[in-house]
């Protein structure tokens, strides 16, 4: 019998595999026997103020003229990471499902151009449980979209969207997300294993403590016999003012003052060790390079 699940997973494969030219499965890297893929889950229509805030717009038209990017509302990439070593196929995030903006939720169109289906993930690694990166856990019908894979989120990260404190001291317009995390979550309760900060959670793939975006906000080292990937996730939000000026506090961090603690010491690190990176809302594809570019840093995509 097809479930109702199989039924959407197969018509989405169908439409991808006739939409080939839209070159869902973003990027490769291969890191010896192991291999890493970035696919797109659309991209996200954001407001000025994710990006302003109570920052002087003078400034920050200033810093997006000197990184080319355009002012004005956002339109940020959704970069999602499939990590494939040996028998375990590991999806960094969910994405954002059917129910978040309609310019996102594109993750089951390119799972399928890249020929895989959501039965063969055995992982689903969460960096942390804002909307764009939870929500596709489940599908149309609250059935989990991943059937067959482990679900793992940080310990602190599953606390806090489960708490139900959290929907009461939480900015009121972030309210929707803390429902819609603690649904979803709940919904897969008893069912999600945890970790903490420089835990191995799988083979190859280290834990990093990047809290700030939200309180328990993962970032991940992951690891082959040639050459390793630095996955950050939301800790460096976009490629321009999150690079060159790191220590402004972002609107788009629940803690603005630890995210940006937490961005200059990742920035400095990821630079000094020219680590290969892929960042969530980076540009394009979101697979490259940050560099040191005089006082501030520039994205270089590989």
């Amino acid at each position: 019998m097809i479930t109702r699940r199989q039924f959407i997973v197969s018509a989405t494969a169908s439409i991808a595999s006739n939409h080939a030219c839209r070159a869902w499965a973003s990027a490769q890297a291969d890191i010896g026997s192991a291999e890493i893929m970035t696919l797109s889950d659309g991209h996200l229509v954001l407001p000025e103020s994710f990006l302003y805030g109570d920052l002087a717009t003078d400034q920050v038209d200033a810093v997006l003229s000197a990184a080319n990017a355009a002012a004005g509302g956002l339109e940020p990439p959704c970069n999602l990471t499939l990590f494939r070593r040996g028998d375990a196929l590991v999806l960094f995030d969910a994405g954002s499902g059917p129910s978040f903006m309609p310019t996102a939720g594109k993750l089951p169109e390119a799972l399928g151009a890249a020929g895989v289906s959501p039965d063969e993930i055995t992982h689903v690694i969460f960096t942390h449980g804002h909307p764009d990166h939870l929500w596709g856990v489940l599908d149309d019908f609250d059935e989990p979209f991943f059937p067959n894979a482990t679900h793992l989120m940080g310990e602190e990260e599953l606390a806090y969207w489960t708490d139900p404190d959290t929907l009461e001291t939480i900015a009121p317009e972030r309210q929707s997300f803390a429902a819609g995390a603690s649904r979803r979550l709940g919904l897969r309760k008893g069912r999600i294993e945890t970790f903490r900060g420089g835990d191995t959670v799988l083979p190859g793939v280290t834990a990093i403590a990047t809290p700030g975006h939200t309180p328990g906000h993962m970032s991940f080292e992951v690891t082959g016999e040639t050459g390793r990937v630095l996955l950050i996730g939301d800790a460096i939000g976009n490629g321009h003012v999150a690079l060159r000026r790191p220590e402004w506090h972002a609107p788009a961090d629940q803690d603005p003052e630890t995210g940006a603690a937490t961005r200059i010491a990742l920035l400095q690190r990821i630079a000094e060790a020219e680590t290969l990176s892929v960042g969530f809302h980076l540009p394009g594809d979101g697979l490259g390079r940050i560099i040191r570019d005089g006082d501030a840093y520039a994205w270089s995509p590989a």
